[in-house]
């Protein structure tokens, strides 16, 4: 019998979660050229019809040398917004240049709504502010490759860009993430694949956020907190943490990592118990899969036993996946490289979608609806429930409700009962709603028929290699 109990409510932000959410980049770059695909999209992540997601990271690209041409993914080669001379030294603002990206933002910050959250977050500062004169990274992959001469510039550089959205586009933005992912030895200069910058942890990013939050404070932007440091392991951001200045510590509104490893959770866990910060998992996703010949369902069981690991190992009060497409398909290409669009659900893949260009499409697998099976139900302002490792719950204090959402990893029938005794009061039924089967034929948030409580008890049965959410309403602690 699983308990779901008040005493594991999470304490993280004083126990209010902020929600699912997604990067723009890279596919924003990718698809904003269209309109129709940017409301497409909008509606199918962000809009209540949808996924329901309310944070978005918005990329503020470096933008690299013009005369390179090393990138040769579609969608990952980012504009920036200074167009430099290297001949006079001039700099010249281009607000058009990240034109794509901005589209897609502006339609999913209206399609959130009030519960949207937009952070700004860059993977390099622009090639001439760097080491090697490459966005990509330096010349030795463990080299710092932001001049230190550039810092202020730099952060300057990204309280300039969000003045210019906040202003323009309307679009609020609460928080900047300043680094992303760099201690870490990934970000080589000619890189095939995206912008990069090493950063050591200690002085060197200390003195990037402490800037950071003086350039914002500058511009009048002292309502967008700093965010450190996106590194790419838990394991490294607890190594980045006690790693920071007393000063950068100060100028810190949030820590954030991504998880792609996860050594040392429980460790970044508990340092945030004991320093009191508020912390969100930023950034995950792999080509993972899960289950017992579970078809089209192998990938989006992964994806539904990462959120549930990732939240009851860490308790952030914030869980972001990196993109939702990350696979395109064209005849054309884009850029001058050539799309991919081939996948398949039962080996994994990245992402939750696949968009087709041609046919201006977005292609939705069994993963998007396992991530809608949280997204549209645990929402903003919720507190989150610890139960176990195949379990994840939620409790709406306004509106007296607890969601629970169980994944089933067999390929058979699985009995579940849920003990709800600590709340003093507990509705008589569940509403049910599940997500199994192949993308062709399966279900895909399907509305079951309710399921009854007997004494404060949730007994019922999963489906097989299934994602279920349930929702007990009139319940109350």
């Amino acid at each position: 019998m699983k308990k779901v109990t008040h005493k594991n409510f999470s304490t993280t932000n004083n126990g209010i979660f902020e929600g699912f959410g997604t990067s723009i980049c890279w596919w924003g770059h990718r698809v904003g050229y269209s309109d129709e695909l940017a409301q497409k999209s909008a509606k199918l992540f962000f809009s209540e019809d949808g996924l329901g997601l309310n944070i978005m990271r918005y990329n503020i690209g470096g933008g690299d040398d013009p005369t390179h041409n090393h990138i040769k993914r579609s969608d990952s080669a980012i504009p920036g917004y200074i167009d430099y001379n290297k001949e006079t030294g001039e700099k010249v603002w281009n607000y058009e240049a990240d034109r794509n990206q901005l589209n897609v933002l502006e339609h999913c910050y209206k399609a959130a709504g009030k519960d949207a959250w937009v952070e700004v977050f860059s993977n390099s500062p622009p090639y001439f502010m760097t080491v090697s004169g490459c966005s990509s990274g330096g010349k030795c992959a463990t080299d710092n490759n932001l001049k230190e001469e550039c810092v202020t510039e730099f952060a300057e550089y990204l309280a300039q860009v969000s003045e210019y959205i906040e202003t323009e586009k309307g679009i609020r933005i609460r928080s900047v993430a300043p680094m992303n992912e760099p201690n870490t030895n990934y970000w080589s200069m000619n890189s095939p694949k995206q912008e990069g910058c090493h950063i050591d942890p200690g002085k060197r990013q200390s003195d990037v956020i402490v800037e950071t939050r003086k350039a914002f404070d500058k511009k009048g932007l002292s309502h967008i907190i700093v965010a450190g440091s996106d590194e790419t392991s838990t394991s490294r951001q607890v190594t980045a943490y006690k790693k920071y200045t007393d000063e950068a510590k100060k100028a810190l509104g949030r820590i954030s990592t991504h998880t792609y490893m996860v050594h040392r959770m429980k460790t970044l866990s508990d340092l945030r118990k004991k320093e009191g910060f508020n912390l969100w998992q930023s950034e995950t996703d792999w080509s993972g899969t899960a289950g017992e010949n579970a078809g089209d369902m192998a990938s989006a069981l992964w994806f539904a036993k990462k959120i549930i690991k990732d939240i009851n190992g860490l308790s952030p009060s914030a869980w972001i996946m990196w993109l939702t497409i990350d696979l395109h398909r064209s005849k054309n290409g884009y850029g001058g490289n050539p799309d991919w669009g081939d996948y398949d659900e039962s080996k994994g893949f990245w992402g939750l979608t696949c968009c087709d260009h041609d046919k201006q499409e977005i292609i939705l697998t069994q993963k998007y609806y396992a991530c809608g099976q949280f997204s549209r139900y645990i929402r903003p302002g919720m507190t989150l429930i610890h139960i176990d490792k195949e379990t994840l719950g939620a409790y709406d204090k306004e509106n007296k409700k607890v969601v629970i959402v169980a994944v089933n990893t067999k390929g058979k029938n699985k009995k579940a009962e849920f003990d709800l005794s600590d709340f003093t009061k507990v509705g008589s039924k569940a509403d049910v709603i599940v997500t199994s089967g192949n993308t062709e034929g399966g279900k895909k948030w399907h509305k079951e028929n309710s399921a009854q409580t007997e004494g404060k008890i949730l007994k019922t049965v999963l489906e097989p290699n299934s994602v279920t959410t349930f929702i007990i309403e009139n319940t109350s602690i």
